[in-house]
């Protein structure tokens, strides 16, 4: 269970009575414990738990989110909007640290170190068990959340790999054929292709010929 949702599981405790001696009561009984609701769960406590389960293989069930929670789904509704955009959230969120770790191991500089970056990559989100068990068992789902420019997952991750293209710019140590956004949309878009859709045979989770290609785009 993720650590901040924890309090879930406190009792509440009684204070204790204060210093009675000035008054001459020696054996003072403490005050009654106070008594109420634990703190209502935040909007970071739904997503630790939807996180808690998407890692797990599990399904991100709202109703069951909000009952552990002592949440009613209009609540979850109001803060996300739909499933779509909570299971969005947390897949974006699951990315970035991938993505992180796939830089910082990242070999060469200029667009041999993006190319080896976006290899790195592109072969974690091809492994990544959580994914591919959302990939496998919520596919139509699974599509609409990764792949929709009008989601959160496209957009977050095409900000973040546009942002690591300009930095190489700005380093004076790449100069890519088209603007940083545009050849950061197609990287990823490509990436989305290759990893995710079946449309065209024997393509799916090829990420030799996903590096090739890659490669190509960024002209090196």
């Amino acid at each position: 269970m993720p650590k901040n949702v924890n309090y879930l599981m406190r009792a509440s405790t009684a204070t204790k009575a204060p210093d009675a001696a000035t008054d001459g009561v020696t054996n003072a009984p403490p005050p009654p414990a106070r008594r109420g609701r634990p703190p209502a769960a935040s909007r970071e406590d739904v997503l630790a738990l939807a996180m808690h389960r998407y890692l797990r293989g599990r399904r991100v069930d709202v109703q069951a989110i909000a009952s552990e929670l002592g949440l009613g789904r209009t609540t979850i509704y109001r803060w996300f909007g739909s499933r779509d955009e909570l299971l969005g959230e947390v897949i974006a969120r699951a990315a970035e640290p991938l993505l992180r770790e796939a830089r910082e191991g990242a070999r060469g500089k200029g667009g041999k170190a993006l190319l080896d970056t976006f290899d790195r990559f592109n072969r974690r989100l091809a492994d990544a068990p959580a994914l591919r068990a959302f990939v496998e068992n919520e596919r139509d789902a699974a599509l609409r959340v990764i792949t929709s420019g009008a989601g959160t997952v496209q957009p977050r991750i095409v900000a973040m790999i546009t942002e690591l293209i300009a930095e190489e710019v700005q380093r004076g140590a790449y100069e890519p054929p088209v603007d940083p956004s545009t050849l950061g949309y197609a990287i990823v878009r490509l990436a989305e292709a290759f990893l995710f859709n079946d449309a065209v045979a024997g393509m799916r989770g090829d990420v030799e010929r996903l590096r090739e290609v890659e490669g190509a785009l960024l002209g090196v």
